[in-house]
């Protein structure tokens, strides 16, 4: 019986890769719970007091507490699609405000509309919930939404997206693909036994 050999270098890319997508997978699961955690500070904070809003405003720490800042005035407005409290869909509008000489240091979502134009609207004293912007920023949603507007839907905790265990299964997945498709192939190569040899 001819014995199958084993290639080496393939065998062991294929576990390397396989190794890999499985510690990937190990790896989201522990994000999960990471999140799972996270989300819920998050619940949580909505009982806790006010605070200062963030001078960063990449600082996620305070997401869903209640704060309140001064916008000495809007130096840029950003129009983006969004809801009001009832669920209607339209433009949530978002002002760069000045907050200081050293210029723009907060973003406040100062209410909605079905229209994208920007409002009227030239700054003041603001009290609303830090909720997340754009490219991992934070701004304040106002509770009181500028004059011809409506207030904004509040931050959900459905912006944050918890699909780490999708992910997760994936890489198992994968890593179970390729150690099967890998054993088929060598399968499929697998040497026949020869026929001996006809007697003249």
């Amino acid at each position: 019986m001819t014995r199958m050999r084993i290639p080496i270098l393939p065998t062991i890319f294929v576990a390397a890769a396989a190794g890999v997508m499985v510690w990937l997978g190990v790896w989201q699961l522990h994000r999960m719970a990471w999140k799972e955690g996270l989300l819920a500070e998050y619940r949580a904070a909505a009982g806790k007091p006010p605070v200062a809003f963030p001078h960063d405003l990449k600082d996620q720490s305070l997401l869903f507490r209640r704060s309140e800042a001064f916008c000495l005035e809007p130096v840029g407005w950003r129009a983006s699609q969004g809801r009001d409290r009832a669920g209607e869909s339209g433009w949530r509008h978002i002002a760069d405000c000045r907050t200081g000489a050293e210029g723009p240091g907060l973003a406040v979502n100062i209410g909605w509309s079905r229209s994208p134009d920007a409002p009227r609207w030239t700054g003041g004293i603001v009290k609303g919930i830090v909720g997340p912007d754009h490219d991992g920023q934070v701004l304040l949603v106002s509770d009181v939404a500028a004059p011809g507007l409506a207030p904004s839907e509040p931050p959900s905790l459905d912006d944050i997206p918890n699909n780490h265990f999708a992910y997760a299964i994936q890489w198992f997945i994968f890593a179970a693909l390729a150690v099967g498709i890998y054993a088929i192939a060598l399968w499929r190569r697998k040497p026949t036994q020869a026929s001996p040899p006809r007697s003249s």
